[in-house]
């Protein structure tokens, strides 16, 4: 019945305007007629030039109105009531048209036919559009998901409105906290109490309910998400304003909660004379800036004005990606930036040295290292010889040319570790102090602060990963915690740091109360509309299992190794005062190290890290995959 309806919708515009106006003009004519027929009671109705004029007239007017409203231009399956009002007005003008050119005219039409005609006009030009947008609303919704929205202010009206023209899930009601908002009909759908949550579910059993609120504080969201962690239902969000209006994302790209959500951290807006301080108009260099830090470091950099931005980067992939992202956001802001992708290993001083030469690097954030803990606990050569000398080769390259700021980004690993990545980190700091302690044309500072959300190690996507597939989840004890911060959030602190940091100065970011892994799983379950699966006689969906700690993992992790702590002029940076060494010192530590490594004496580097002021504190065996495989030989 309805496949010349669905043929005509795939047709060509063009072609839909012209059927569009031929029924419009056919419409017309009808109304005129039965408006007459129904005034006079005769199916015969006069029609001499004088009537064909005032008739031409009115279809003419009615049209012209019809195209200065937009109907013409509006796609009938996505027409919704209020339209209905367009058209009202312009049937009106239409009925006035009637009117007028029948009075001059002099044609045979009475007094109270245009207010006939308009009420026949009305329903013959209105009520085809809304049989149509009705059939084709039921038509796509067939096969849609169920969902209901939460909020019901203006991103949840929009996102009401945006999920109803597409494809993917189909709204069938709003839940707001505001009993003031309650009973409102927005786009069709009814507003309800976010008390009536388990009627609406039991009734229309929807599969997710979508986040719509983005102006409210960090605090008051984590309220709400707390009291809908117990509702059985998968909870996702729309993305923020500000990704919205920035172009980054659509309002209907769903997503899962973001990782802020979860903690309910309010970041402190950043002060903007720090950020620009080492940046505005000056040549910055950007070590490992394809990683998760240093690509928000370049994205953070780039909205600051540089005068050349240099992104070093050793994985070509990650290298491409960063590049890209940063040329597609210099042509959408239409600045003029040169952006320099340069392929490289810190290791390689040579290579640093013409790069910071050749562009006359101003400012270094280096964020260029490995930092997955059990990864380099069991490649402990290069880990060293990455973290340690690629920061040494970094800093002399950065001092031989003149760079004035040099920024180490640090680890909460690096304060009394157990393990080697925490150990490396901190003497990379060592050597940073001692060479500032060597020199003053150079400024060299570092910062120290936790786990980063979303980062290519952090624990959120993994549980994520592990919930969508049925678990189970893996928490290495349930007692284990850590200090957590948003890549973005972390970034600007950094930067900031830079600016207000005196040579050879290690700062310390806040990071606010360590959260407990084990809780973090349990709301992500929670969230995802799941269950914890206690045993195995126990009814739920996802299982937590405890795989124990890693070679090299600490149960708690620490931000600082003195005492002597003292804020700055940021809130949220502080600064420590630590045991160092003299260049001299740091040299000859250095010299046994290069030459430990370059025999794969592995003993002998822990005796190393062991004797320098790292705190280094292992809890076990060297894990090493080269050490026990030459002690297996040698058995």
């Amino acid at each position: 019945m309805f496949q010349p309806v669905l043929t005509l919708f795939s047709a060509k515009r063009i072609t839909k305007r012209v059927v569009t106006v031929c029924y419009d003009i056919i419409a017309i004519s009808a109304a005129l007629y039965f408006a007459i027929v129904l005034r006079t009671g005769k199916m015969t109705i006069p029609f001499g030039p004088e009537e064909l004029t005032s008739f031409t007239l009115t279809i003419v007017v009615t049209l012209l109105v019809f195209a200065k409203l937009g109907l013409y231009r509006a796609v009938l399956r996505y027409m919704i009531v209020p339209a209905l009002g367009h058209i009202a007005l312009a049937v009106i003008l239409s009925a006035f048209a009637l009117a007028i050119s029948s009075f001059y005219t002099h044609s045979y039409i009475h007094r109270s036919v245009p207010a006939i005609y308009a009420g026949l006009a009305v329903l013959l030009l209105g009520a085809p559009r809304v049989l149509i947008r009705m059939y084709f609303d039921r038509y796509y919704r067939k096969g849609k998901p169920h969902v209901l929205i939460y909020g019901a202010g203006s991103t949840g009206r929009e996102l009401a409105y945006a999920l109803r023209q597409g494809s993917e899930y189909h709204p069938v009601a709003m839940l707001d906290d505001n009993r003031l908002k309650c009973g409102n009909i927005i786009y069709g759908l009814k507003v309800y109490h976010s008390s009536e949550f388990e009627t609406l579910n039991s009734l229309y059993r929807p599969v997710k309910l979508l986040l719509a609120i983005n102006n409210i504080s960090k605090g008051e969201r984590l309220r709400i998400l707390e009291k809908l962690s117990h509702w059985p239902i998968e909870i996702q969000s729309v993305p923020s304003v500000e990704d919205i209006a920035s172009g980054k994302s659509s309002l209907t790209e769903i997503k899962d909660l973001d990782v802020a959500d979860l903690l309910g951290r309010d970041s402190v807006a950043p002060q903007e004379e720090l950020m620009k301080a080492c940046i505005e108009s000056k040549a910055v260099m950007v070590t490992g800036a394809g990683g998760s830090i240093g690509s928000e470091l370049c994205r953070q950099i780039i909205k600051r004005k540089p005068k050349l931005l240099l992104l070093f980067e050793l994985n070509e992939y990650n290298l491409y990606n960063i590049e890209r992202e940063l040329q597609q956001f210099i042509k959408f802001t239409k600045q003029n930036i040169p952006i320099i992708a340069a392929l490289g290993s810190v290791q390689h001083k040579n290579r640093l040295q013409n790069l910071m030469a050749n562009y006359h690097i101003d400012t270094v954030y280096h964020a260029a290292a490995y930092k997955h803990v059990p990864i380099v606990e069991h490649n402990t050569i290069e880990g060293i010889r990455n973290n340690i000398f690629g920061t040494l080769f970094t800093a002399e390259a950065a001092m031989d040319t003149g760079v004035s700021n040099f920024v180490l980004i640090s680890t909460d690993k690096a304060v009394r570790p157990t393990n080697v990545m925490g150990a490396s980190k901190r003497m990379a700091e060592l050597v940073l102090q001692a060479l500032a302690g060597k020199q003053s044309g150079t400024t060299f500072t570092m910062v120290r602060f936790g786990n980063v959300l979303g980062s290519s190690g952090s624990v959120v996507p993994l549980f994520r990963e592990q919930i969508k597939k049925g678990g189970p989840v893996t928490v290495t004890h349930p007692d284990i915690t850590r200090y957590f911060m948003l890549i973005p959030e972390a970034a600007q602190l950094v930067i900031q740091a830079g600016a207000i940091g005196h040579n050879g100065q290690v700062f310390v970011l806040d990071m606010n109360e360590p959260v407990k892994i084990l809780d973090l799983a349990k709301r992500m379950i929670q969230l995802m509309g799941l269950t914890e699966k206690k045993n195995e006689k126990c009814d739920g969906d996802i299982e937590i299992r405890y795989t124990g700690l890693r070679p090299g993992e600490k149960l708690y992790e620490e931000l600082l190794i003195g005492e002597n702590v003292t804020g700055t002029t940021h809130p949220k940076i502080m600064t420590a005062k630590e045991e160092k060494l003299s260049w001299p010192e740091m040299e000859a530590v250095l010299e046994q190290l290069d030459e430990a490594c370059h025999t794969t004496d592995l003993q002998k580097v822990r005796n190393i890290l062991l004797n320098t002021p790292t705190g280094y504190r292992p809890d076990g065996e060297i894990y090493d995959h080269l050490f026990n495989q030459y002690t297996e030989l040698k058995l």
